[in-house]
């Protein structure tokens, strides 16, 4: 009998220990953020239209639906062949010019010459100064209208005003353009949410609050959150516009819909931990404790999480346990 008696001892110390380890939570009722479910669309903060500063054709283009620009890139070159050749007609007057300015310093000198002799008249002198001098501006004239011409070439390149994503490019390359004729729409970044609330919620929401995306259907499981920024001040439609910024919206399409919960009010629930809940079958279950102290599986329906600062894994349950019942854990 002796030499059971340590074989039990340690079976009672093992059930008090595991008693003591035992996870307990006493269901109270808390208010809870009333949370409505809305849809709410991807869109641009602003659509900015990448036009020509010079009409041409189409030289080239680098960017189509899809891609990411940054602010200033080269998203098209225009070419105009006119001027092309206004640059050949500009640098074969330059080059006439340079030949009569040369002749009239030759003039100039000879003039000089005859007139420090006493053989040439000071008339003579001056004309031919003036003649070096018209030679010199036209040639400051040219060198101008050549400069002016080739920033018109440089003009022909189509730049990005902002950075985002290109939505549309509406020609080809070999297009004939206008000056100011659209090569590309441009979608800036970061997007943004634009939620349309119904009136009776837009109420409770400010700028600041934080909502909740659900989770997407392609592959994510986990949910997001995103802060309102701002709400507009006119009912439209019978709603209220918002626009929420998320931590990252890149993957997402322009128009993409979204599902959003938003706060509405608050209202009484029972939130739990979530690690106390069960799930075997398809079914949720809680350990709850009995007045008797036994200890049953109790089946409950699960609702939304409800995260708090006191609660990081909180979640709601609808049905299945009352106020003062006390959960154990697994």
């Amino acid at each position: 009998m002796r030499l059971f008696q340590p074989f039990v001892a340690a079976v009672l110390t093992l059930v008090v220990n595991a008693a003591a380890a035992e996870t307990t939570f006493t269901v109270h009722s808390a208010d809870i953020a009333d949370q409505k479910a809305v849809f709410a669309t991807v869109e641009s903060p602003n659509v900015v239209l990448a036009r020509t500063r010079i009409g041409g054709t189409v030289a080239s283009l680098s960017v189509r639906q899809g891609d990411v620009v940054r602010p200033g890139q080269v998203v098209a070159v225009v070419g105009d062949e006119k001027l092309i050749l206004q640059i050949s007609s500009l640098d074969a007057q330059i080059a006439g010019l340079q030949s009569a300015l040369a002749q009239a310093a030759s003039d100039l000198q000879r003039a000089e010459t005859l007139y420090r002799q006493g053989a040439g008249a000071k008339t003579t002198m001056d004309q031919a100064h003036t003649a070096v001098d018209v030679a010199a501006a036209a040639i400051r004239a040219r060198t101008a209208e050549r400069a002016v011409v080739l920033q018109s070439m440089k003009e022909g390149q189509v730049l990005a005003p902002v950075g985002g994503r290109v939505l549309t490019v509406p020609l080809t390359a070999g297009t004939v353009v206008l000056n100011g004729d659209t090569v590309a729409t441009i979608g800036e970044q970061p997007f943004l949410l634009r939620l349309r609330i119904p009136e009776r919620h837009a109420q409770y929401l400010k700028s600041g609050d934080t909502v909740r995306l659900a989770p997407r259907q392609l592959g994510v499981e986990q949910s997001a959150t995103a802060k309102v920024t701002l709400v507009y001040p006119q009912i439209e439609e019978g709603r209220v516009l918002t626009d929420a910024v998320a931590s990252d919206l890149s993957d997402y399409f322009v128009g993409d819909r979204v599902l959003v919960w938003i706060a509405a009010g608050t209202r009484p629930a029972f939130v739990v931990p979530d690690k106390l809940v069960e799930t075997r079958f398809g079914i949720d279950y809680v350990r709850l404790r009995r007045p008797d102290g036994a200890v049953v599986d109790t089946p409950v329906q699960r609702g939304e999480p409800q995260p708090s600062a006191d609660m990081p894994d909180g979640i709601e349950i609808l049905s299945g346990i009352h106020g003062g019942d006390e959960l154990v854990g697994p």
